[in-house]
């Protein structure tokens, strides 16, 4: 369980073929003493198992389902990435309850200047549409955010500049994916519907 509070904004250094169908290396700005192996970390929003680790470093296997559903099929040396340590009981929830389950990717369909932060389109897969909603929470590549407005095919969120600076979105442009993950409320929400 996250919070969608990004922590470090790490990179890959190396994909290569693991016990799964990657093994990916990212550096990291992490304590590797304080993570154990089989820890869970977020990055770009989904949840992995560290099962190599050195100094500032740590390794995950990747499934071949994970690289179909998710961003992580692009991945190569260099790419930067929001990383995410498991919430522990007592914790501050500064953004909401994020699961580290990708639920589809959405794309960045524009970007502009507002007032100092980033107003951004986002369109979702047609089947996540649905469940997203204004004034309503989402993630975003790990980033818990607010959804600001919705149409039928797309919604917008702001960035400010210090989310710019520590995550991903300081980089992101028009045509870029994202993975997505909706807000667990609405998960629920929907199911329960279907049984209406």
């Amino acid at each position: 369980m996250f919070t969608g509070i990004i922590t470090d904004l790490g990179a890959i250094t190396d994909v290569a073929a693991g016990k799964a169908a990657k093994r990916l290396t990212i550096k990291t700005a992490y304590d590797m003493n304080t993570v154990g192996m089989g820890a869970s970390i977020a990055c770009n929003g989904c949840c992995l198992t560290v099962v190599e680790k050195g100094p500032n470093w740590f390794a995950v296997d990747v499934s071949q389902e994970t690289l179909d559903k998710t961003t992580l099929g692009g991945w190569k040396a260099g790419t930067r990435v929001n990383l995410e340590r498991p919430l522990k009981m007592g914790d501050e929830l500064g953004g909401h309850l994020v699961l580290g389950h990708v639920d589809g990717v959405a794309k960045v369909t524009a970007v502009r200047d507002d007032t100092g932060s980033m107003r951004y389109t986002i369109t979702p897969p047609a089947d996540l549409a649905k469940f997203v909603a204004a004034k309503g929470s989402v993630c975003l590549d790990g980033v818990s955010l607010t959804i600001n407005e919705t149409t039928k095919d797309s919604f917008g969120v702001n960035i400010i500049p210090h989310t710019q600076a520590v995550t991903t979105f300081g980089t992101l442009k028009v045509g870029d994916p994202v993975n997505m993950e909706i807000d667990t409320l609405a998960r629920y929400v929907a199911r329960l519907n279907e049984f209406k």
